[in-house]
């Protein structure tokens, strides 16, 4: 058997993709540990707990990624995207190319026998992450990091950083929301409270902890050994707010495209029906999930209103530190939603021909509906938990 792995020979337009991939990837797209490791490698933590045994595995770039036809043939079973994991040979020169393989596929046991060179119990712990992060509907830190402490895994915070790329998009949305416990925590210092908006919008979207921090630690009411859980928390919060206002403005036309959506050429009779089942049942589930997005985010703003309007850190307090719970929630609805209007527009682009065989609108909406199928075990109703 010759080397299952894939060897990359990478041109000039692959090499381009991997660094703009390395340089421009969403948080929800890309786990790159690479940049983890040039930043934090030399630290205790990333040493004491690593996210993956196998020190490859460990400076690799994972992603959440749409296959392409002549990919497809790579699984025995049928799916749309997959999870990625590439492995460059030269870590300081991605043009010197790449490895690569999609956990699941055919041969993905002699895969990882021979790349994990290592105990067989640590193989196992490793395989097993791996799958575990194939299954989640995106690679967003909050969500990876909950279902990781959920399943027995342990790694530093650092490994659940939000990408370079999007803690750069989100300045702005970040600087608007931190702006009013801002102006609570320093509005008695003789200083500029849009130089500090700045400075400790950049310092919570970077996990800083410093002096520089103390006043707002104080404005939360917060324990020091709670402030950085807290940070995360919230900075979670910003995350999900953000990208579920980009989100928006996408969801209701590919809404109305894919209600509208009609296969070209010959269908059956028990072919339509399912079409026409099956859309009506995302369409219904879709608005589900946006509503327990809106519903959840709701609660945090509540209890931030409650902290910045009335002065009561009380409340946003102990939502901050029991919120990650939520992020069960939240990332998997917000995923999910994501993952169909993504890979809608990818299919179809705005403004262009809607054309699509009965076959491949099925696989699609079978698709969709596997997406959106496994939401948590934990809401929220009318501001309550329950689990």
């Amino acid at each position: 058997m010759g080397n299952p792995l894939k060897q990359h020979a990478y041109g000039n337009r692959s090499v381009r993709s991997l660094v703009n991939l390395q340089e421009n990837a969403s948080t929800a797209r890309a786990l790159n540990l690479i940049a983890i490791w040039s930043k934090h490698g030399l630290s205790s933590d990333y040493h004491q707990t690593p996210m993956f045994l196998s020190s490859l595995l460990n400076r690799s770039i994972i992603v959440k990624h749409r296959l392409r036809q002549n990919e497809l043939n790579a699984f025995g079973e049928k799916r749309s995207s997959a999870t990625k994991v590439i492995l460059p040979i030269d870590l300081t020169d991605l043009s010197s190319g790449a490895r690569s393989f999609f956990v699941g596929q055919k041969g993905y046991a002699d895969i990882l026998s021979e790349l994990l060179c290592m105990k067989v119990t640590n193989r196992t712990r490793d395989q097993e992450l791996l799958d575990l992060i194939d299954s989640l509907p995106s690679l967003d830190p909050f969500l990876m990091r909950e279902r990781l402490k959920q399943a027995g895994f342990e790694a530093a915070r650092c490994y659940f950083e939000l990408s370079d790329a999007d803690a750069s998009r989100m300045t702005e949305f970040t600087q608007q929301e931190v702006a009013p416990l801002v102006g609570m925590s320093f509005g008695d210092l003789a200083v500029s409270l849009n130089d500090l908006t700045t400075k400790l919008a950049a310092k919570i979207m970077t996990n800083a902890s410093d002096d520089d921090m103390e006043p707002l630690r104080r404005g939360m009411g917060m324990k020091v050994d709670d402030f950085q859980d807290g940070i995360f928390s919230w900075k979670g919060f910003i995350y999900y707010k953000w990208s579920m206002t980009n989100l928006l403005p996408d969801l209701r036309p590919v809404l109305a495209e894919l209600l509208a959506a009609r296969p070209t050429g010959a269908a059956t009779s028990g072919e339509r029906k399912y079409i026409a089942d099956a859309k009506a049942r995302i369409i219904e589930t879709m608005s589900e999930a946006r509503d327990t997005v809106r519903t959840t985010l709701k609660v945090y703003d509540d209890a931030y209103r409650d902290l910045t309007s009335n002065g009561q850190p009380k409340a946003f307090r102990e939502f901050l530190l029991k919120a990650p719970r939520l992020f069960n929630e939240l990332g998997e609805r917000l995923g999910a939603i994501q993952h169909v209007v993504s890979f809608w527009r990818f299919r179809f682009p705005a403004d262009s021909s809607k054309q699509i065989g009965a076959a491949e609108l099925i696989d699609l909406l079978t698709d969709f509906e596997s997406s959106l199928s496994t939401p948590s075990q934990s809401v929220v109703q009318g501001g309550v938990w329950s689990a």
